[in-house]
């Protein structure tokens, strides 16, 4: 009886852990909405929803891509550099027209996630080595391509980021498509069991007969793709391009999301669903900040705050 008593509490506590890390993202935004209704002048505004949508869409879109990276046990630190030499890319090109422009732009993300995703596939780099060395690269080669902040003229860029369907923006709509399609990736098709598979356990991954090196090119090309598309409609919703400072810590709010939403980050899950949220909650966290007069600084403070106690909640409960 006094062993059942000893373990009562231990088993209460690993289902409280659970829960926060399974819904303690939800339970974040929850209490956010509210003291931003409570204590936030025009909070509920149809405006304020729509500016807070559009500046949440490129933070989802990069926090997908590095969700896969996570995944698969990895990770992408060069996603803010992708951003930047997008921006570079789009400026250079524009003159082609918008439709080259963007798709140079793709392609220049995808030509990063593949030297990732070969350094770490093929040589054996450690992710967090592979993607911080193109991290530097990558803005190094955007600021070579485009030394300074130059203005985007063009009105299908000036659509794109500030234009809308049915009243919902444009970036907006595109972040929807892209979370319903890696979810559907990661949950319906074989490659998304592959990288599952992958990130549970590589060693037995292989003996399996996985494709093991394609899957991880796939993944960092994926992500790479992913954080181009998100750097053009930031310069889109800008109207300019400015390899200095778009993207720059990206990489912290990304990974923040999909830790919150409760992906591991030792791999072999993910939650699309609580990379949402967890982007929606990093948004809400930097708006209130902002809107009460903290500085960006705090911002930056919080989010780290918040991925230890996530990373905590996770450790505690694979302990048990």
């Amino acid at each position: 009886m006094t062993d059942l008593a000893l373990g009562r509490p231990a088993a209460d506590r690993d289902r409280v852990l659970r829960l926060l890390q399974t819904y303690g993202v939800y339970l974040g935004v929850a209490v956010l909405l509210l003291v931003n209704i409570l204590f936030t002048p025009h909070f509920l505004s149809g405006e304020n929803f729509r500016t807070q949508a559009v500046q949440v869409a490129p933070v989802l879109i990069v926090a997908l891509g590095m969700a896969l990276a996570i995944g698969s046990e990895g990770v992408d630190l060069s996603v803010g550099s992708v951003m930047a030499l997008s921006t570079s890319l789009i400026s250079l090109y524009l003159g082609y027209g918008v439709w080259v422009a963007l798709v140079v732009a793709v392609l220049g993300g995808m030509a990063v996630g593949a030297a990732n995703g070969s350094l770490v596939a093929f040589i054996g780099v450690q992710p967090i080595v592979a993607t911080l060395a193109l991290m530097v690269a990558g803005r190094g080669l955007a600021l070579v391509l485009l030394p300074q902040l130059k203005d985007v003229r063009d009105p299908n860029m000036a659509s794109l980021g500030s234009g809308a369907l049915l009243g919902i923006p444009y970036p907006v709509l595109i972040a929807a498509a892209l979370a319903l399609l890696v979810a559907f990736v990661v949950r319906r098709t074989t490659f998304g069991r592959q990288l599952l598979a992958i990130g549970d356990s590589r060693p037995a991954a292989q003996l399996a007969g996985l494709p093991v090196r394609r899957v991880l090119v796939l993944v960092y090309v994926a992500s790479g793709a992913l954080a181009a598309i998100a750097g053009l409609l930031a310069t889109a919703r800008l109207s300019a391009s400015d390899p200095t400072s778009l993207g720059n810590l990206m990489e912290l709010s990304a990974i923040t999301a999909v830790v919150v939403g409760g992906t591991p980050l030792s791999g072999g899950r993910v939650r699309i669903g609580g990379t949402v949220a967890g982007a929606v909650l990093i948004q809400l966290l930097t708006a209130t900040l902002i809107k009460h007069d903290l500085p960006p600084s705090w911002t930056q403070i919080a989010q780290a705050v918040v991925i230890v106690l996530a990373v905590y909640a996770a450790r505690e409960r694979s302990k048990r």
